[in-house]
């Protein structure tokens, strides 16, 4: 049930900034829920969750005393809404979802532009075990998060050592003919060719799954029991495989092990200048140390820790699973109720600890202490990045420091692959969520001029289409040429008020000494010493980054696929007796037509599209009883 004050449509309507919030507190439920403020504008100025709205909202408005940010709230307020819920826990998991959705401007908002790592189990005949970032759109198992991808790579390469689970891709899998390096060395069993049975796969991957759940006591145990069973039936063989691997497992629990059971807990500190803030998670699971993470969110001017942490634990764990233990470096609000809703969603106790002793207290102490180190290094990187814009703005006459940066690169090999990068800066630097690549396709190969336009078109047709924003400074990796495209690109789409500067290379190609060239025909030559030119260097290098990156990653996917697949008359089975039978692509590639021919399913008609394919020559047209895929 909703109660709002506003029009018939859900939106806020726009009311004087003297909202009488006594007169709409008497309409109120004393039911758990949340509310939302609204500025005269209809925009988000706070979402807070309430167990009983009359009373907290009520508290508002009252005389008694409140802090200068919720007294400049208030005096912004216009209209509020008001949703009802059966439960607190409800009213908090709502709380954060809007919070998320809204990104209200005096709630603590969790800033965080990366991806989690996982650690993805696949599902299928012969799952493979891989570092996973992104949507989890790959059906299988997810492990994580893990605080860092070192922390992913180094789980993934225990797990390689005691299950030998494959990691290739499925496009390497399918075409293997013999076993690979990581067979040689004992980190995978083959079961690409077919050197360990389904059975004892699957079996290897239901103990890796033991593993990664945290559950290594029940797994030793287990593989002690069977330990013994072989030695029973006298296969000393099994016997001694099994006691390596429980061997292997306990090292594992032996290092970096917290006192007790085998530890599944976070720890969390916050640490604040002013209204800059860091929380900085410690985690652990099974026992292991998986590192640390920084966080720094963005506090709307709270100068409150502890409602800086509160904010930052309900957001992070609405998207995580929570662990059985959240140590925390001081009190916070609403504490129980946090804990109740955390143990509802994850099925099992979870526990909000304060007050601790022992190894927890000085991991506690850790964290407090990198908190401290984290926000120093990021409040000093912040005052040099805002040093820079603002040298920026004097070197380009500028009235104001740009609040938006963007940079275009392009990047291919002698034309194959093209791809075009943008990159995005804000006055606190990179701001990695807003980064785009852009596949060129449709122009002569190595072309860069004709990519740029294409890169630039198609970004800026959909800025104005959507109405969507627009950059204060535009950076072309490139000289008078690249700078001209871009120039077309904006006048045809009739946009202004974007500053455009091209960055042309120095003599010899050296740092520090490129040309800046500006709209107005002035080339700019600040030198190494000019902070401005420093930020540009950066945008620029970040762009051309990120550009060969999704060059490289194109170009890779284009040799490891296999044209094989363009074939009509190819299906997987047919692929793979072509590859094992002459060893690979480049067997089959040296082939004649004759000897295609003889591939158990292949006719004489196949074997010439086959051989004209990958020769370059005119394919004969497809026809007749091999147009089946097998």
């Amino acid at each position: 049930m909703t109660g709002k004050t506003g029009d018939n449509d859900g939106i806020p309507a726009a009311e004087s900034p003297g909202f009488d919030g006594k007169a709409f507190v008497r309409g109120l439920s004393t039911a758990p829920g949340v509310y939302r403020m609204f500025s005269a504008d209809g925009g988000v100025l706070y979402v807070g969750k309430a167990g009983a709205l009359k009373k907290r909202v009520a508290s508002y408005f009252s005389n008694a005393p409140k802090a200068p940010r919720t007294l400049a709230m208030l005096s912004q307020v216009a209209a509020m809404e008001v949703t009802v819920t059966r439960t607190e826990a409800e009213a908090l998991l709502l709380e954060n979802q809007l919070i998320k959705s809204l990104k209200p401007r005096y709630n603590v908002l969790l800033r965080d532009d990366k991806s989690y790592p996982y650690v993805l189990l696949t599902q299928e005949p012969w799952p493979r075990i891989a570092v996973h970032r992104g949507p989890r759109n790959v059906p299988g198992r997810y492990f994580g998060p893990y605080t860092s991808v070192v922390a992913v790579r180094e789980t993934l390469n225990m797990m390689q050592k005691l299950f030998k689970l494959r990691t290739c891709e499925d496009s390497v899998f399918r075409n293997r003919s013999r076993p690979c390096l990581q067979h040689q060395i004992g980190r995978c069993t083959a079961p690409c060719v077919g050197l360990v049975s389904a059975r004892d796969y699957a079996e290897s991957v239901r103990r890796a799954s033991l593993f990664l759940d945290g559950r290594s006591d029940d797994l030793t145990r287990e593989l002690g029991e069977a330990m013994e069973a072989a030695s029973g039936r006298l296969d000393f063989e099994e016997a001694a495989r099994l006691r390596d691997l429980v061997a292997g497992i306990r090292t594992l629990q032996a290092r970096q092990y917290v006192d007790g059971d085998a530890a599944e807990l976070d720890v969390l500190a916050c640490a604040m200048q002013g209204t800059q803030a860091c929380v900085l998670l410690l985690s652990f699971r099974d026992g292991r140390n998986l590192g640390t993470r920084s966080f720094f969110p963005k506090t709307n001017g709270s100068g409150d820790p502890a409602e800086v942490l509160a904010a930052f634990v309900s957001q992070y764990y609405a998207e995580q699973v929570p662990p059985r233990e959240i140590v925390l470096d001081r009190e916070i609000e609403d504490a129980e109720l946090l804990q109740d809703a955390f143990s509802a969603a994850a099925g099992r106790k979870v526990v909000l600890k304060t007050s601790v002793r022992g190894e927890r207290a000085r991991y506690l102490d850790l964290a407090r202490r990198n908190a401290e180190l984290a926000l120093g290094t990021e409040l000093g990187s912040q005052a040099t990045q805002l040093a820079r814009m603002e040298s920026l703005r004097e070197l380009l006459g500028l009235e104001e420091s740009p609040q938006r940066i963007e940079c275009f690169d392009i990047s291919h090999t002698m034309g194959e692959a093209t791809v075009a990068s943008c990159v995005v800066f804000d006055p606190q630097g990179a701001v990695r969520g807003q980064y785009r690549r852009y596949n060129i396709s449709g122009i002569e190969p190595g072309d860069d001029y004709a990519a740029m336009h294409q890169a630039l078109e198609r970004r800026f047709k959909r800025a104005v289409a959507e109405e969507g924003v627009l950059p204060d400074v535009l950076l072309i990796d490139g000289g008078a040429g690249q700078v001209a495209q871009a120039r077309g690109v904006l006048a045809d789409l009739g946009i202004e008020g974007v500053l455009l500067v091209g960055v042309a290379k120095g003599p010899e190609r050296r740092a520090g000494h490129e040309a800046l060239l500006l709209p107005d025909g002035r080339e700019l030559r600040p030198g190494p010493d000019s902070p401005g030119l420093q930020l540009i260097q950066q945008v620029r290098d970040e762009a051309h980054r990120f550009a060969i990156t999704g060059h490289r990653g194109r170009r890779q996917k284009a040799r490891t696929s296999s044209r094989l697949e363009d074939i009509p008359g190819i299906g997987p089975r047919r692929r793979a007796s072509l590859l094992k039978h002459f060893g690979g692509l480049a067997g089959l590639k040296a082939a004649g037509e004759e000897e295609i021919a003889q591939v158990d399913g292949v006719n004489a008609a196949l074997a010439a599209r086959i051989y004209a394919t990958l020769h370059g020559l005119q394919a004969p047209v497809a026809g007749g009883q091999d147009e089946h895929k097998a």
